[in-house]
């Protein structure tokens, strides 16, 4: 389960560099971001997942869209309050029977979810519960920028408290210019948390072609340890 210290730190970017260099590995990458909000539509009215569409292009998974993203809303809200706003329900149930079919058939399966880890999914269940219920470990992506410390904090003990399992923790740099919080951030983190999985460095702006891919690959595999996700 990747899950972020916030929204906008760069879950998909990490999911997408990880997912590539894992690939570029011979694995057979399995990636889900089970539901997706903000969704714009097409011209035909169908909800776009543009996340969904990242994670599915750079890890070469050949899972249909609509298994790989089942609910896609339009408001940028908690799944749980866009859901509503759409008339829809979320199965939990079902999101945890793909992850599981998933784990199944793949090397690696990376499953993203939307905003934190307590974000609620429908009703009171959060991230945090589905990530229990699907026995998934936690990877979580630490923007670096001034708050990350106190964030990453929260994240990791809330997810000791309930009995989740944590793979780790990468560092995403938001920008190519270092503020005095981003660059200190690194060496208090490893000291309060351990060393992270890795740190990964500002990539620019992203698009969905092969030259991307194998750039994002490059950047996993350099400052990532994947062989630390893949037991």
């Amino acid at each position: 389960m990747v899950t972020g210290t916030d929204t906008g730190i760069g879950k998909t970017t990490v999911s997408c560099a990880i997912a590539a260099a894992a690939a570029n590995r011979g694995c057979k990458v399995g990636v889900l971001k089970p539901i997706e909000t903000g969704c714009r539509p097409d011209p035909r009215g169908v909800l776009i997942p543009e996340d969904a569409e990242r994670l599915r292009y750079f890890s070469g998974c050949r899972e249909p869209i609509d298994t790989i993203c089942p609910y896609r809303f339009t408001d940028p809200l908690a799944p749980s309050i866009a859901a509503v706003r759409d008339g829809h329900e979320i199965r939990v149930d079902a999101i945890v029977e793909t992850i599981v079919d998933f784990r199944r058939r793949h090397d690696l399966t990376l499953v993203e979810g939307a905003g934190g880890l307590l974000v609620p999914i429908w009703g009171d269940t959060t991230f945090a519960d589905l990530a229990l219920e699907a026995k998934l470990p936690l990877l979580i992506v630490v923007g670096n920028r001034l708050g990350a410390i106190n964030h990453a904090q929260l994240t990791a003990g809330w997810a000791r408290a309930v009995g989740l399992e944590t793979a780790g923790y990468v560092i995403n740099n938001l920008s190519a210019e270092e503020d005095l919080a981003a660059k200190t951030n690194i060496d208090v983190l490893a000291e309060l948390l351990g060393p992270p999985l890795g740190i990964l460095p500002w990539l620019g702006e992203i698009g969905r072609t092969a030259a991307d891919r194998q750039r994002l690959a490059e950047a996993g595999s350099h400052a990532v340890a994947i062989s630390a996700l893949m037991g």
